[in-house]
């Protein structure tokens, strides 16, 4: 199910989402990755902006490394990873993104694994996490550009609003159709 919702403003400005797609084949140039054109054209149709914030392998370290760099740098009120998620032997991007969270938001994974059933019985391999980061929301998606947008899809209006509660210090949270 799609949503087509104008954006949450908080405090002048709607949130910022990076991306992280984790890949060994597209970091190694083997193909393209297609999870940056969908994610952006989805998001952009909604409001909101995505910068791809980095290519980086599979595997623990790596992605724990740019994750955390990313988020750490207090520019992005959500970032997304892009692959990982699976039950492949490199699908290691739970466990790089679980040590890095103050505080885990089953719910989002919980939301994005039920929609995905409804349209394959394989989302039930899916080992996604989510959670918070300092100011920042972190969710890992699928690698495929459908599973990610479709994930994204179930989940975005709750994100923009989770992202809006830790974004508003006092000032004026609101939808801008409000």
């Amino acid at each position: 199910m799609f949503f087509l919702r104008t954006a949450l403003i908080v405090n002048g400005s709607p949130p910022l989402f990076g991306l992280l797609v984790v890949s060994d084949r597209a970091t190694a140039g083997v193909y393209e990755d297609g999870c940056f054109p969908a994610l952006k054209g989805f998001l952009s149709d909604r409001g909101y902006d995505l910068e791809l914030l980095e290519i980086t392998p599979d595997g623990i370290k790596s992605v724990n490394r740019a994750l955390k760099k990313h988020v750490d740098s207090g520019q992005y009120d959500v970032v997304l990873t892009a692959g990982g998620t699976g039950v492949a032997p490199r699908d290691t991007t739970p466990e790089a993104t679980l040590p890095l969270l103050d505080r885990v938001i089953p719910g989002i994974a919980e939301a994005m694994r039920a929609a995905s059933l409804e349209i394959t019985p394989n989302a039930m391999l899916s080992r996604a996490v989510a959670g918070v980061r300092n100011r920042t929301i972190i969710i890992n998606l699928p690698g495929s550009p459908k599973g990610a947008v479709e994930n994204l899809s179930s989940v975005l209006d709750g994100i923009v609003h989770g992202s809006a509660l830790i974004r508003d210090t006092g000032g004026d949270a609101r939808c801008d159709n409000a």
